[in-house]
């Protein structure tokens, strides 16, 4: 028996994060032009706008990436504000109370990146999967979700 079915109804799978390669090449990149950016624009003493900058930078990085690249993605946002963001500009320095605290915020941000972006994409899956009519669908008067 043949069974006719439309084009749209076929499973959609979820995107595939990508490379951490390519998103540790989107921090390297996109770090120093932030940096460069606060410090030519605010003045290089502002490490607190630099760190949220950078969480950003991190956080969006995550939509597109695997949770193993969040700890690389962080250490590189990491080296740029405490490299460049920080006086003395172009020397690393360790202070560990507010330098923990910074690489938990840029760490936590990846990983928010990338926990808001495997909600989405399961979210989207499931109703995608789900079927149109039944107890919880929109013609019955319950929405589910």
């Amino acid at each position: 028996m043949i069974e006719w079915v439309s084009l749209g109804t076929a499973a959609v799978p979820v995107p595939q994060p990508v490379a951490t390669p390519l998103v540790w090449t989107g921090a390297f990149g996109g770090a120093p032009v932030l940096v460069a950016l606060i410090n030519h624009v605010m003045g290089a003493d502002r490490p607190a706008l630099a760190l949220t900058a950078l969480s950003v930078l991190a956080a969006l990085l995550g939509l597109c990436a695997r949770f193993t690249a969040a700890p690389g993605t962080a250490l590189l946002c990491w080296l740029f504000l405490n490299g460049f963001a920080v006086p003395p500009a172009g020397t690393l320095t360790w202070a560990a109370p507010r330098d923990t605290f910074w690489l938990a915020c840029l760490l936590g941000a990846g990983l928010v990146g990338t926990t808001l972006a495997r909600l989405l994409n399961a979210r989207a899956a499931y109703r995608r999967l789900t079927p149109t009519t039944g107890p919880l669908s929109p013609e019955n008067g319950r929405e589910s979700w």
